[in-house]
């Protein structure tokens, strides 16, 4: 399998990682570490030095309880280090569900567009009409695109999860959204999905969700999974939540890179990670089995 890009087609053979890069002075788990440029691009650095595939920068938190983030902020946050990444020679993913940024950083070459919101947002202080996700995606030539599936929005996700069998939900939520896309001419290489875990989900469904995470790999696209510093993992482990939330690595660490593990083990293609060094050197001990 291979994931069609803006710039790069990833031979999906193997497990790629993702490294997370927060531009945010409020994510869950990194928040204000990384929410200068040059501090980004540091880290960015970093990532790909440590074996990131893949480069994923985020300018607003999505964590639970999160307030959504004027346009105007986040384009001042990822813009200038956009413009530095795509220089690093690997792709780049933004992490992002508002149009106006897509487009934004699409023009200045990046390679994925990541959407916790499966491209559904549109603004709801926009006069007239206004383009929405879709469109800004089938739009461009060949950039790649991951849907994710969340219930509700950030702000009250975890206030109302989800409800029953979660696994073919996530499943159909997913299909659907890929196959809008296909039919406004976007090519199925191009589409990546996500059952975005953690959000909107009980602890006891996101482990269902990574128990029987083949059947939310349906339909022949890439799976993204990302478990890394979530507080279901804090839940079984014994860990605070706000000790997850620290920069304590020895709490955070192990519980991250075992489930990218698993999730590897059960046939995602990309594990989005905060912990890249670490997760490559497991994901290299798992290839030496295959």
């Amino acid at each position: 399998m291979k994931w069609h890009t803006t710039r790069f087609v990833i031979n999906l053979a193997t497990p790629k990682v993702m490294g997370i890069v927060n531009v945010t002075p409020d994510s869950f788990s990194d928040g204000g570490r990384y929410a200068s440029t040059a501090a980004a691009l540091r880290h960015c650095e970093k990532l790909v030095k440590d074996g990131a595939d893949i480069l994923d920068i985020g300018g607003e938190s999505s964590r639970p309880g999160a307030q959504p983030l004027d346009m105007k902020e986040e384009l001042a946050r990822v813009v200038p280090v956009v413009r530095e990444a795509v220089k690093l020679g690997v792709p780049v993913s933004i992490d992002t569900y508002k149009p106006k940024v897509m487009q934004a950083v699409l023009d200045l070459g990046v390679d994925i567009i990541n959407d916790i919101w499966a491209l559904r947002w549109t603004d709801p202080n926009a006069i007239g009409v206004s383009m929405d996700g879709v469109q800004v995606v089938s739009r461009h030539a060949g950039c790649g695109v991951c849907l994710m599936h969340m219930h509700g929005e950030p702000r009250t996700m975890q206030v109302a999860t989800m409800e029953g069998d979660v696994v073919p939900q996530v499943q159909s939520f997913l299909e659907r959204a890929a196959v809008i896309l296909q039919q406004q001419g976007v090519q199925k290489h191009r589409i990546a999905i996500d059952p975005g875990i953690g959000f909107g989900k009980t602890v006891a469904q996101n482990f269902e969700l990574l128990a029987r995470q083949r059947q939310v790999r349906t339909g022949g696209y890439a799976l993204v999974v990302g478990w890394s510093r979530k507080s279901s993992l804090a839940a079984v482990t014994g860990t605070s939540l706000a000790s997850v939330a620290t920069l304590d690595v020895r709490e955070r660490l192990v519980p991250s890179v075992a489930a990218a593990l698993l999730a590897a083990e059960r046939g995602a293609n990309i594990v989005r990670v905060h912990d890249v060094r670490e997760t490559v050197q497991a994901l290299k001990v798992l290839s030496a089995i295959n």
